[in-house]
């Protein structure tokens, strides 16, 4: 069987190390991106990618913008996004299902709800 492939967009480097860690000791391949632009760059490839984890706070392109941006891609409009975000307010969920995301994480992150999304890729 085929490991599934996360994708991590992240500006904090200690996020991508943590979740990478966390998701290769359950079977799954990472790649990551430090951007929104960056990983758009990527998306526009054939990179195998089977969902998307998203921090929602960044620089030069939040999640917000990001997401639909994804969506938009022809390759990639299957493909699930979770928002990840440290955000954890009344109306953050909505806001982040409103940009296109598919589910939704909070930080810290609990891996067992974050295993409990992916289970389905």
């Amino acid at each position: 069987m085929d490991k599934k492939q996360v994708l991590i967009i992240d500006d904090d480097a200690r996020n991508i190390f943590a979740l990478k860690a966390t998701l290769r000791a359950k079977s799954f391949d990472c790649i990551s991106c430090s951007g929104a632009l960056e990983a758009l760059e990527l998306l526009k490839t054939e990179e195998k990618v089977d969902a998307i984890l998203i921090d929602m706070m960044m620089p030069e392109m939040d999640g917000y913008e990001a997401i639909p941006l994804i969506k938009g891609l022809e390759n990639r409009k299957d493909t699930p996004v979770y928002a990840v975000t440290a955000q954890a307010m009344v109306g953050d969920k909505e806001k982040c299902l409103a940009a296109g995301a598919d589910d939704y994480i909070s930080k810290p992150i609990d891996v067992e709800k974050l295993l409990n999304l992916l289970k389905d890729i």
